[in-house]
């Protein structure tokens, strides 16, 4: 059966519309965003520069004024030069008289100087007369430095969302990459949830603006193919969070520290690079990845990172060019086959604006290194090693900064670099691991690796004078010697009455804690015995020293059943190892027990009272008293045959039964075993009468 009316599609096709809503961009591309991935094209990397950092150093420590033209001194050459004293045609590369013809009002700072005999790098006015004697010291510069670095990680977020690479003394990468995306779907919602049908490779919906407010941000040119009036992409968006970003990190900088610092915004470090170059002083460039090539265009491949050295030169003289433009139009090929295939491919992505390095995050120095060139040059090793005390506290002073006396860091080597006439030697040695670095310990390692090089012959006279250390590595967290265990002084004194106050708050809240008891000479057994014993008239004095360690008084000491109650407050010993007999023969241990027997079968229970009657003692006690009470007959029995045998020679065995009828009582497992022990003679062993 057919239908009269024609199929009509419900959700008609249209190619161009769809095209219109989505953007180039996927959901995998923005979760790579998030793991800041090198190669998402979403990637935003920011280079921060600092404007004539040299010259802002000093023109901030002197409190000048920032339209003051400001040069830095390094003896008869200058090193820096503030923007105001370019404007009157200085540069690097012209002397100091020059300098101030150019711009009378120029101030000239030299810079710090380690003086010979000095403990410490300082200003010095006539330091640029002096270069015999004088090193140069950029410590300023590095706190200087760290100072800034802080503070830019102090704006952003912590890590692992912060990522931050100093890339020197002046300059520092930022991978804004994932604080941009929190960022972003914080502000777009609309593209925080999953991707349609878990499909990753799903294209995100364009942006909602069709407008960008750049700000005061220097924008490069779109390439020839791309015009202003297109709708910006992801890739757009993601660009002006990063400049909002990089913009409040130059803020902060100017306002804790009062340097001003230019900024390039890009895909990649790279390019990034290149934009902080763009627009000098105090300006940031921000190159869209729709100006990539507009912008590299422009300039000389010698100008990109890795490019302008030897590889660089070996580029110009094989291809004849150093404009990126012109090498656009070489083949990969033809790079390959004159560069290598390597080389080739990587100079091909490079001037096309591909650069997958990875912002890294440690940002912590790999080797540290204090040198001098002599002009004339030193004939002498007493010359040599006052440099050497100088190297070794500029090393030192830089360590200590490091966390060295912390255990933060240390370095494992040394390394002494001697240059005479064309020839450079070098020696290195170890630094103890088991020994604190100090500037002492630098300096005689230092000392002993030059005369190394000169027993070596030809050291004089020396051009050049290095000493560096390397090899850094992270010292222990979280160990403590053996004093951080101790207390000492007031502090040992304090924690003494804490102690003390604590345990007598135990005491006054606890019943059933006994009492401290002076330490006694006598061992554990008679111990036992001395508050037991005392009702058979043995030891007298034991009487007087039980109530007075106990300071509780009993009934009678006469009465055993005080003698009990006492010593329901000792743990018995018969867990605990048993009484020792010394040579006692087995027929007394026997005689003893078989008379304990006797004695302790007339004990009686009351099964409504739970009393038992001891007929040895005369008393009537508790029946959970009995156990220990037996043990007591028996130890008492052992002892007094122990110092019977002690007084007097061994008796025979029916006079040790007389004596001792307690003996008798049958021994247990253990008490058996020891005493078979005792009486066992090794061969070739005689046993001693004593007495």
């Amino acid at each position: 059966m057919t239908s009269s009316q024609p199929f009509v599609p419900s959700s008609p096709f249209s190619s161009s519309a769809s095209h219109l809503k989505k953007s180039k961009f996927t959901y995998k591309h923005l979760s790579q965003l998030a793991l800041a991935s090198t190669a998402c094209p979403l990637r935003v990397i920011a280079h921060v520069d600092l404007d004539a950092f040299y010259a802002q150093c000093e023109g901030v420590r002197l409190g000048i004024a920032e339209d003051q033209p400001l040069a830095v001194q390094q003896w008869q050459g200058l090193i820096a030069i503030n923007y105001p004293a370019r404007k009157f045609g200085l540069t690097r590369h012209i002397t100091i008289t020059e300098a101030k013809k150019l711009c009378p009002n120029l101030i000239m700072q030299h810079v710090a100087t380690w003086r010979e005999g000095d403990a410490k790098w300082a200003y010095h006015e006539d330091a640029f007369a002096h270069i015999a004697t004088h090193k140069v010291s950029l410590d300023p510069y590095r706190l200087e430095s760290r100072r800034i670095l802080a503070c830019i990680k102090d704006v952003l977020p912590a890590p692992p969302v912060q990522r931050v690479e100093k890339a020197s003394v002046d300059e520092v990468f930022l991978d804004l990459s994932a604080q941009i995306h929190a960022v972003l779907l914080e502000r777009h919602p609309e593209i925080s949830g999953p991707a349609p049908y878990d499909d990753p490779t799903e294209r995100l919906p364009r942006p909602p603006t069709t407008a960008l407010d750049w700000n005061t941000d220097a924008l490069v040119d779109l390439d020839n193919d791309e015009t202003e009036d297109d709708d910006p992409d992801w890739d757009d968006i993601v660009m002006l969070i990063g400049s909002e970003i990089v913009r409040s990190v130059r803020a902060a900088i100017r306002d804790r520290l009062k340097y001003t610092c230019s900024a390039g915004i890009a895909r990649n470090k790279m390019i990034a690079k290149l934009g902080s170059a763009h627009k000098k002083p105090n300006q940031q460039t921000i190159v869209r990845n729709r100006a990539v090539q507009q912008f590299m265009g422009g300039f000389k491949f010698t100008k990109i990172r890795n490019l302008g050295g030897k590889l660089g030169e070996d580029v110009v003289a094989k291809f004849g060019t150093e404009e990126v433009k012109e090498l656009l139009a070489v083949s990969l090929g033809q790079l390959k086959a004159k560069l290598g295939d390597d080389t080739g491919s990587w100079v091909y992505e490079i001037i096309r604006g591909e650069d997958t390095s990875e912002v890294n995050s440690r940002t912590q120095i790999k080797s540290m290194l204090s040198a001098k060139s002599f002009r004339p040059t030193i004939n002498s090793r007493d010359q040599a090693v006052k440099w050497l005390r100088i190297f070794a506290a500029d090393i030192f002073t830089r360590l200590v900064e490091e966390g060295v006396l912390e255990n933060k860091r240390r370095p494992k080597s040394i390394n002494l670099h001697h240059r005479q006439g064309g020839q450079m030697r070098s020696r290195q040695a170890p630094i103890p691991s088991g020994k604190p670095i100090d500037e002492s310990l630098l300096f005689e390692i230092a000392k002993n690796l030059l005369g190394q090089v000169i027993v070596d012959g030809r050291a004089w006279p020396c051009a050049n004078l290095q000493l560096s250390v390397g090899g850094f590595e992270e010292g222990p967290t979280g160990n403590r010697g053996i004093g951080g265990f101790l207390l000492r002084g007031e502090e040992a004194k304090a924690m003494k009455h804490s102690l003390h106050d604590s345990d007598d708050h135990i005491l006054d809240h606890s019943d059933t804690r006994p009492e401290k008891r002076p330490r006694s000479e006598s061992g554990a057994i008679q111990r036992f015995l001395s508050r037991h014993g005392t009702n058979h008239g043995e030891n007298d004095d034991n009487k007087l020293l039980m109530q007075t360690d106990l300071e509780k008084p009993k009934a009678s000491s006469s009465s055993p059943a005080a003698d009990l109650d006492e010593a329901q407050h000792i743990p018995s010993d018969k867990g605990n190892g048993q009484p020792h007999c010394g040579d006692e023969k087995s027929p007394i241990e026997a005689q003893s027990r078989r008379q304990f027997q006797l004695e302790t079968t007339s004990l009686t229970a009351s099964p409504t009272t739970q009393t038992f009657f001891c007929k040895a003692c005369d008393q009537s006690m508790s029946a959970t008293e009995k156990d220990e009470h037996e043990d007591w007959h028996f130890a008492k029995s052992i002892a007094t045959a122990e110092r019977s045998s002690g007084m007097a020679k061994a008796p025979s065995t029916s006079e040790a039964k007389a004596k001792n009828p307690m003996a008798t009582r049958k021994l247990g497992p253990n008490r058996l075993a020891a005493s078979q022990a005792s009486k066992k003679v090794e061969k070739g062993q005689s046993r001693l009468a004593f007495g």
